[in-house]
């Protein structure tokens, strides 16, 4: 609708941009029959771990983990873009619900902090965390903190000394083979450890585009700085800590959320919380 997105004017896009293939998406539920198109791996849906979705291969019976591309998949035949399925609500059923789907409790003090965490990558990742989430991990007793950067993961990780009763979940951006972010997550692999995460090059992305106003996040040319090329190609007079304030308030559920970033969230959220 004019006037009710984030920008104040019309884009200026400096002509017509090619915009990337939009899939549907599918859930993954365990048993799903699907084909890995970049790799021809076909099977059932086992689970969803590591920032990817593990396969039990039909022709060798071997689990096999492969990444969650943009319309990796065909499933019936049609390329899908595969997401976590979403998770049942926890806890009792009083009337009401939190921003992220889940039943509100009512008078019921939040719980005294587990001993696990669940890290995210950056303030805008927190805050957004925050907004959507704070309510169940309040009553479920989970700490977010925050990761200033994930060169030192493994460092921050054998810190943290996980293990049975000390679980810790970690959040990522732009978790794709090939990443850095996807090197960091193989370098911390531990059974107390969770790493899930987005393949959106920052958290700004995993806005739904209907959320913040606009017809579609645009395409940034690799090597010039993510957030300002973003403004300056929407055409918005702000800084980019000016521009995430106001994309914040526009989101007020996990409904204006990709379905990614809510099933990475809340695989985090059971991972913690189960152990």
């Amino acid at each position: 609708m004019p006037g009710d997105g984030i920008l104040s004017g019309p884009l200026d896009l400096d002509g017509p941009r090619r915009r990337p293939p939009s899939y549907p998406t599918v859930e993954g539920t365990r048993g799903l029959e699907v084909l890995h198109r970049a790799t021809g791996v076909e099977g059932t849906v086992v689970g969803f771990e590591h920032g990817g979705v593990a396969i039990r291969d039909r022709r060798s019976g071997a689990k096999r983990l492969v990444r969650l591309d943009p319309g990796g998949f065909r499933v019936g035949g049609r390329p899908v873009t595969l997401v976590p399925p979403a998770p049942a609500s926890r806890g009792p059923r009083p009337a009401g619900r939190t921003a992220s789907g889940s039943t509100a409790v009512r008078d019921r003090r939040a719980r005294v902090a587990r001993a696990g965490r669940i890290l995210v990558e950056g303030v805008h990742d927190a805050e957004l965390v925050e907004k959507v989430w704070g309510d169940d991990l309040r009553v479920e007793g989970v700490v977010v903190e925050r990761l200033d950067g994930m060169d030192d993961l493994a460092a921050v990780v054998a810190e943290f000394a996980p293990g049975p009763g000390r679980r810790l979940g970690v959040l990522l951006d732009h978790l794709v083979d090939g990443t850095k972010e996807a090197r960091a997550a193989a370098a911390v692999r531990h059974p107390h450890v969770l790493v899930t995460g987005t393949p959106y090059v920052d958290v700004w992305q995993a806005v739904r585009p209907r959320a913040a106003g606009i017809e579609a996040w645009p395409v940034i040319p690799r090597g010039r700085p993510w957030k300002e090329g973003v403004i300056a190609a929407l055409g918005v007079r702000a800084t980019p800590g000016e521009f995430w304030r106001t994309l914040l308030g526009r989101v007020s559920s996990y409904a204006d959320l990709d379905p990614t970033l809510v099933g990475a969230v809340e695989q985090l959220i059971d991972f913690v919380t189960e152990g």
